[in-house]
């Protein structure tokens, strides 16, 4: 995919939307075919690639028994951010966490962690963002963050996102995938697309 485009995957349960999401974050390896992220063959350039990657799935992968700061002071040492007093400062004050900053993150709610989740997706600045059915459990204000980081990320970053909500994916994504049992059925770019003819095509190749 072309660099700064949003790609929409989409596809019923089972489809393997997150199965390609986790080896284009490194953490799953490919039995066959090729991937590279960035120029990056996978997996024998992962470690190139990863500095590229920002990753959110459904756990937002924090250490439950750091505070909040702690977490992206890991994170900002493991991707070398430059000034990371002043950038964990500014991740936490964005999505509304600095006064829990020195809380640990078993103490935070589920909408609080996805938005620490969120903070650490962004903290070194990705070319490359990887998505997994993002706002599924972030509470209003993290959603309305990340509505605005999509919107922000348009021409900039590129972006991979799988979701079930055809709704919120066309106006965000310039082309969308659907897969079935592991394959692609369908690649089509979204420029004037009808809402509900798509649906009714999307739901005649799922079915």
């Amino acid at each position: 995919m072309a660099e700064g485009e949003c790609l929409g995957i989409l596809g019923p349960n089972g489809a393997g939307k997150s199965t390609l999401l986790r080896m284009l974050a490194t953490l799953l390896r490919p039995d066959a075919g090729a991937l590279s992220v960035g120029g990056h063959a996978l997996p024998e350039r992962a470690g190139r690639a990863r500095g590229l990657i920002g990753y959110m799935g459904h756990d937002p992968l924090l250490y439950l028994d750091l505070t909040a700061w702690q977490n992206l002071e890991l994170f900002a040492d493991l991707y070398g951010v430059p000034r990371p007093r002043e950038r964990i400062a500014d991740m936490l004050r964005e999505v509304g966490l600095l006064p829990r900053a020195h809380d640990a993150v078993r103490t935070l709610s589920r909408g609080m962690a996805q938005r620490l989740g969120l903070a650490r997706l962004l903290l070194h600045r990705p070319s490359l963002l990887l998505l997994d059915e993002p706002h599924a459990s972030l509470d209003a204000p993290g959603a309305a963050l990340l509505d605005r980081v999509l919107a922000e990320a348009r021409g900039a970053q590129t972006v991979v996102l799988v979701t079930h909500d055809l709704e919120r994916v066309l106006p965000i994504a310039g082309r969308v995938l659907v897969l079935r049992a592991g394959r692609a059925v369908l690649s089509a770019g979204t420029a004037g697309v009808d809402p509900a003819a798509f649906r009714a095509e999307y739901e005649a190749l799922v079915a």
